[in-house]
Protein backbone atom coordinates (compact mmCIF):
# COMPACT_ATOMS: atom_id res chain seq x y z
CA UNK A 1 0.00 0.00 0.00
CA UNK A 2 1.48 3.15 -1.03
CA UNK A 3 1.59 6.44 0.99
CA UNK A 4 -0.21 9.65 0.47
CA UNK A 5 1.82 12.89 1.15
CA UNK A 6 -0.95 14.04 3.27
CA UNK A 7 -0.55 10.74 5.39
CA UNK A 8 3.48 11.05 5.55
CA UNK A 9 2.98 15.12 6.73
CA UNK A 10 0.59 13.90 8.93
CA UNK A 11 2.59 10.69 10.54
CA UNK A 12 6.06 13.22 10.50
CA UNK A 13 3.59 16.02 12.89
CA UNK A 14 2.94 13.44 15.27
CA UNK A 15 6.45 12.72 15.91
CA UNK A 16 7.43 16.57 16.13
CA UNK A 17 4.42 17.04 18.43
CA UNK A 18 5.85 13.84 20.98
CA UNK A 19 8.73 15.62 21.14
CA UNK A 20 6.44 18.02 23.83
CA UNK A 21 5.72 15.28 25.72
CA UNK A 22 9.24 15.38 27.48
CA UNK A 23 8.00 18.11 29.66
CA UNK A 24 5.22 15.98 31.27
CA UNK A 25 7.31 15.14 34.76
CA UNK A 26 8.00 19.46 35.19
CA UNK A 27 3.90 19.34 35.36
CA UNK A 28 4.34 17.50 38.71
CA UNK A 29 7.52 19.20 40.48
CA UNK A 30 9.52 22.56 39.15
CA UNK A 31 11.47 23.13 42.46
CA UNK A 32 14.84 22.16 42.36
CA UNK A 33 17.68 22.17 44.54
CA UNK A 34 21.13 23.38 43.03
CA UNK A 35 22.16 19.39 43.73
CA UNK A 36 19.33 18.09 41.77
CA UNK A 37 19.52 20.84 38.76
CA UNK A 38 22.94 19.54 38.83
CA UNK A 39 21.99 16.03 38.53
CA UNK A 40 19.01 16.83 35.60
CA UNK A 41 22.09 18.56 33.54
CA UNK A 42 23.61 15.72 34.03
CA UNK A 43 21.12 13.22 33.07
CA UNK A 44 20.11 15.98 29.96
CA UNK A 45 23.77 15.13 28.67
CA UNK A 46 23.85 11.54 28.93
CA UNK A 47 20.65 11.77 27.09
CA UNK A 48 22.61 13.82 24.13
CA UNK A 49 25.62 12.13 24.03
CA UNK A 50 23.68 8.53 23.72
CA UNK A 51 21.43 10.00 20.89
CA UNK A 52 24.78 11.37 19.30
CA UNK A 53 26.50 7.87 19.04
CA UNK A 54 22.98 6.45 18.04
CA UNK A 55 22.43 9.12 15.00
CA UNK A 56 26.76 8.16 13.92
CA UNK A 57 25.10 4.61 14.61
CA UNK A 58 22.65 4.68 12.31
CA UNK A 59 24.33 7.43 9.32
CA UNK A 60 27.67 4.86 8.92
CA UNK A 61 26.19 2.06 7.24
CA UNK A 62 25.14 4.98 4.45
CA UNK A 63 28.57 6.16 4.26
CA UNK A 64 30.86 6.87 6.52
CA UNK A 65 33.32 9.64 5.02
CA UNK A 66 30.00 11.76 4.84
CA UNK A 67 29.11 11.18 8.28
CA UNK A 68 32.21 12.18 9.44
CA UNK A 69 32.13 15.31 6.81
CA UNK A 70 28.86 15.57 8.87
CA UNK A 71 30.56 15.38 12.35
CA UNK A 72 32.86 18.08 11.61
CA UNK A 73 29.96 20.65 9.71
CA UNK A 74 28.34 20.15 13.68
CA UNK A 75 31.35 21.28 15.31
CA UNK A 76 32.07 23.93 13.29
CA UNK A 77 28.21 25.37 13.51
CA UNK A 78 28.45 25.12 17.54
CA UNK A 79 31.32 27.05 17.76
CA UNK A 80 30.63 29.43 15.33
CA UNK A 81 26.96 29.80 16.84
CA UNK A 82 28.15 30.13 20.26
CA UNK A 83 30.32 33.22 19.44
CA UNK A 84 27.79 34.59 17.61
CA UNK A 85 25.70 34.61 20.45
CA UNK A 86 28.76 36.07 22.81
CA UNK A 87 27.97 39.25 21.10
CA UNK A 88 24.39 39.95 21.83
CA UNK A 89 24.80 39.51 26.21
CA UNK A 90 21.18 41.09 25.77
CA UNK A 91 19.60 38.32 24.38
CA UNK A 92 16.61 36.54 26.12
CA UNK A 93 14.46 33.21 25.73
CA UNK A 94 10.98 33.24 27.86
CA UNK A 95 12.09 34.38 31.61
CA UNK A 96 15.87 33.36 30.63
CA UNK A 97 18.39 35.88 30.32
CA UNK A 98 22.26 36.48 29.67
CA UNK A 99 24.30 33.12 29.64
CA UNK A 100 21.38 30.98 30.23
CA UNK A 101 19.39 32.20 27.35
CA UNK A 102 22.22 31.76 25.23
CA UNK A 103 22.64 28.14 26.47
CA UNK A 104 19.40 27.73 26.39
CA UNK A 105 19.15 28.87 22.19
CA UNK A 106 22.15 26.74 21.53
CA UNK A 107 20.55 23.43 22.94
CA UNK A 108 17.37 24.33 21.04
CA UNK A 109 19.24 25.28 17.69
CA UNK A 110 20.84 22.05 18.21
CA UNK A 111 17.65 19.90 18.35
CA UNK A 112 16.27 22.03 15.50
CA UNK A 113 19.12 21.03 12.92
CA UNK A 114 18.75 17.49 14.35
CA UNK A 115 15.15 17.38 13.58
CA UNK A 116 15.72 17.97 10.06
CA UNK A 117 17.86 14.52 9.47
CA UNK A 118 15.37 13.03 11.07
CA UNK A 119 12.56 14.82 8.97
CA UNK A 120 14.46 13.37 5.34
CA UNK A 121 14.89 9.94 7.47
CA UNK A 122 10.96 9.91 8.10
CA UNK A 123 10.05 10.67 4.47
CA UNK A 124 12.75 8.39 2.62
CA UNK A 125 11.30 5.57 4.95
CA UNK A 126 7.81 6.17 4.05
CA UNK A 127 9.64 6.24 0.02
CA UNK A 128 10.12 2.21 1.06
CA UNK A 129 6.76 1.10 1.68
CA UNK A 130 3.89 1.85 4.26
CA UNK A 131 5.07 -0.59 7.22
CA UNK A 132 8.48 0.30 7.02
CA UNK A 133 7.56 4.62 7.55
CA UNK A 134 5.33 3.55 10.16
CA UNK A 135 7.83 1.89 12.01
CA UNK A 136 10.31 4.27 11.76
CA UNK A 137 7.77 7.03 12.76
CA UNK A 138 6.88 5.42 15.58
CA UNK A 139 10.59 4.82 16.75
CA UNK A 140 11.30 8.30 15.84
CA UNK A 141 8.19 9.40 17.94
CA UNK A 142 9.12 7.72 21.16
CA UNK A 143 13.08 8.50 20.68
CA UNK A 144 11.99 12.21 20.79
CA UNK A 145 10.67 12.28 24.58
CA UNK A 146 14.06 11.93 26.10
CA UNK A 147 14.93 14.51 24.16
CA UNK A 148 12.06 16.78 24.68
CA UNK A 149 13.13 15.65 28.27
CA UNK A 150 16.55 16.89 27.49
CA UNK A 151 14.77 20.40 26.47
CA UNK A 152 12.94 21.06 29.56
CA UNK A 153 15.61 19.70 31.98
CA UNK A 154 17.87 22.82 30.85
CA UNK A 155 14.65 25.35 30.52
CA UNK A 156 12.46 24.52 33.75
CA UNK A 157 14.56 24.47 36.49
CA UNK A 158 15.76 28.07 34.91
CA UNK A 159 12.28 29.38 35.72
CA UNK A 160 11.11 28.70 32.48
CA UNK A 161 7.24 27.47 32.78
CA UNK A 162 6.63 23.47 31.71
CA UNK A 163 4.03 24.88 28.76
CA UNK A 164 6.84 26.83 27.46
CA UNK A 165 9.24 24.20 27.54
CA UNK A 166 6.88 21.57 25.80
CA UNK A 167 6.35 24.43 23.62
CA UNK A 168 10.34 25.32 22.59
CA UNK A 169 10.32 21.34 22.53
CA UNK A 170 7.96 21.02 19.98
CA UNK A 171 9.32 23.99 18.17
CA UNK A 172 12.67 22.10 17.95
CA UNK A 173 10.98 19.29 15.93
CA UNK A 174 9.11 21.11 13.51
CA UNK A 175 11.61 20.46 10.72
CA UNK A 176 10.50 16.89 10.79
CA UNK A 177 7.28 17.15 9.13
CA UNK A 178 8.24 20.46 6.97
CA UNK A 179 11.10 17.62 5.54
CA UNK A 180 9.23 14.63 5.48
CA UNK A 181 6.84 15.36 2.42
CA UNK A 182 9.80 16.76 -0.04
CA UNK A 183 12.11 13.86 1.24
CA UNK A 184 9.30 11.31 0.41
CA UNK A 185 8.50 13.21 -2.66
CA UNK A 186 12.70 13.01 -3.70
CA UNK A 187 13.56 10.07 -2.43
CA UNK A 188 16.81 9.14 -4.34
CA UNK A 189 17.75 12.98 -3.96
CA UNK A 190 18.11 13.67 -0.73
CA UNK A 191 19.34 9.76 0.24
CA UNK A 192 22.83 10.58 -0.67
CA UNK A 193 22.26 14.02 2.26
CA UNK A 194 21.28 12.10 5.00
CA UNK A 195 24.50 10.29 6.39
CA UNK A 196 25.64 14.00 6.59
CA UNK A 197 22.76 15.49 8.55
CA UNK A 198 22.67 12.82 11.26
CA UNK A 199 26.13 13.06 11.66
CA UNK A 200 26.02 17.08 11.72
CA UNK A 201 23.58 17.03 14.35
CA UNK A 202 25.50 14.48 16.43
CA UNK A 203 28.63 16.68 16.34
CA UNK A 204 27.13 19.65 17.38
CA UNK A 205 25.34 17.89 20.37
CA UNK A 206 28.55 16.20 21.61
CA UNK A 207 30.26 19.50 21.96
CA UNK A 208 27.23 21.10 23.89
CA UNK A 209 26.78 18.52 26.05
CA UNK A 210 30.81 18.50 26.63
CA UNK A 211 30.90 21.75 26.45
CA UNK A 212 28.21 23.51 28.22
CA UNK A 213 25.72 21.04 29.81
CA UNK A 214 28.20 18.56 31.61
CA UNK A 215 30.70 20.93 33.40
CA UNK A 216 27.45 23.26 34.99
CA UNK A 217 26.30 19.86 36.36
CA UNK A 218 29.53 19.44 37.94
CA UNK A 219 29.84 22.70 39.53
CA UNK A 220 26.08 22.13 41.34
CA UNK A 221 26.52 18.89 42.67
CA UNK A 222 29.15 16.02 43.49
CA UNK A 223 30.90 14.59 41.15
CA UNK A 224 29.92 11.06 41.36
CA UNK A 225 26.75 11.45 41.49
CA UNK A 226 27.22 13.87 38.30
CA UNK A 227 28.80 10.60 36.73
CA UNK A 228 26.40 8.28 38.11
CA UNK A 229 23.41 10.37 36.60
CA UNK A 230 25.25 10.77 33.37
CA UNK A 231 26.09 6.94 33.20
CA UNK A 232 22.78 5.70 33.75
CA UNK A 233 21.17 8.38 31.31
CA UNK A 234 23.04 7.03 28.58
CA UNK A 235 22.39 3.48 29.66
CA UNK A 236 18.45 4.17 29.19
CA UNK A 237 19.07 5.72 26.14
CA UNK A 238 20.96 3.39 24.53
CA UNK A 239 18.65 0.37 26.00
CA UNK A 240 15.30 2.48 24.25
CA UNK A 241 17.40 2.70 21.11
CA UNK A 242 18.47 -0.85 20.89
CA UNK A 243 14.67 -1.89 21.69
CA UNK A 244 13.37 0.24 18.94
CA UNK A 245 15.88 -1.13 16.47
CA UNK A 246 14.68 -4.47 17.43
Amino acid sequence: MHSTVLEVFLFATVTALATGLGALPFFFTRQFSRHYLGLANAVAAGLMIAASFGLVYEATPLGLWPTVAGILLGLVFIILSQRVLERYEEVSIGSLTGFNAQKALLLIGVMTAHSFAEGVGVGVSFGGGEAFGLLITIAIAIHNIPEGLAISLVLVPKGVSPWKAAGWSVFSSLPQPLMAVPAFLFVEAFRPFLPVGLGFAAGAMIWLAVSEILPEAFEDADHKAVATAFTLSIAGMVALQVLLAG
